[in-house]
């Protein structure tokens, strides 16, 4: 992401197809820097603010014809699930690896009021009303909780069948797992293998198949309530800029600056239609799981 210009070796299994890396750094940390995606926050100015509540607040409770025409356009996938799981604003949600809490807030702001985030890496703990943010990992939560949020940070964490377990154990009957990440597909890693973008080497320590989730679920007694793949055109333009030796934070990134990227507006429609299209092959790099006991 970052252009390091390091190697890092990754091991692929032979039975499920799962990714893993062979020694994750001992210093880890200096590779979540304060650019580091997760560690941004979001302040947004106040009609932004505004119009984006409204679209959350229709992602989660499906109510709101302003929101309904604003989610069309930005849609939040991870919130669209999230208000799947029979939530009341008392429910008390865990967000795993939360960074600065941005999805937090946009919880809080649809009005929810018991909120817990965690993340290692975290500069400064935060505790606010209806809310607070603390540096720990998810081994050292004892509390239950009615939902747990993994918004792309499993693949961040080694030992993943303990986690998982964990998670099963920490839950309320009736309670809900949302995990959001990557997964490895033949057609992609065929497609572009080691320039794939979501490898993100060395911060993805173990990026699942679906076969390789599946079983760890399985062993920890929970169930698949939905799956929701959701790949995106940065599946694409990211590769292909790898492809190219074209860092995620170069000047001439298609996330920094579009117009002066390699690729045209139309090769970017082409993008998405394109990582739609294996969404509902359920073929796409990424995909939003609920689990349930």
């Amino acid at each position: 992401m970052f252009n390091s210009g390091e190697s890092f070796e990754y091991l692929e299994c032979s039975h499920c197809g799962c990714l893993q890396i062979t020694h994750v750094p001992p210093n880890i940390e200096k590779y979540y820097s304060g650019k580091y995606y997760s560690f941004k926050r979001n302040y947004n100015k106040f009609l932004k603010h505004t119009l984006t509540t409204k679209r959350d607040e229709y992602a989660l409770f499906k109510k709101n014809f302003l929101g309904k025409l604003l989610y069309k356009r930005y849609p939040h996938d991870l919130l669209f699930n999230i208000g799947k799981c029979n939530l009341k604003y008392d429910s008390k949600i865990l967000d795993v690896g939360c960074g600065s809490g941005n999805l937090l807030y946009s919880l809080k702001n649809a009005g929810f009021g018991n909120l817990v985030g965690i993340d290692p890496y975290l500069k400064k703990e935060i505790t606010s009303p209806r809310l607070k943010i603390v540096k720990k990992e998810i081994q050292e939560m004892s509390e239950k909780f009615d939902l747990i949020i993994f918004s792309h940070s499993l693949e961040h964490m080694d030992k993943h069948a303990e986690i998982i377990q964990k998670i099963s154990n920490i839950l309320n009957d009736g309670g809900y797992c949302i995990v959001s990440m990557p997964l490895k597909t033949d057609y992609i890693w065929d497609l572009y293998g080691t320039n794939w973008v979501q490898i993100d080497a060395p911060r993805h320590i173990l990026i699942h198949s679906f076969k390789s989730f599946s079983t760890i679920i399985k062993n920890a007694n929970l169930n698949v309530k939905s799956v929701e793949f959701n790949s995106n055109e940065f599946l694409f333009w990211g590769s292909e800029q790898y492809k190219r030796n074209i860092h995620l934070e170069a000047e001439n990134s298609y996330a920094n600056n579009p117009k002066g990227s390699i690729f045209t507006g139309k090769q970017i429609k082409e993008f998405k239609d394109n990582a739609d299209n294996l969404n509902k092959r359920n073929s796409g790099d990424q995909a939003i799981f609920i689990l349930e006991q």
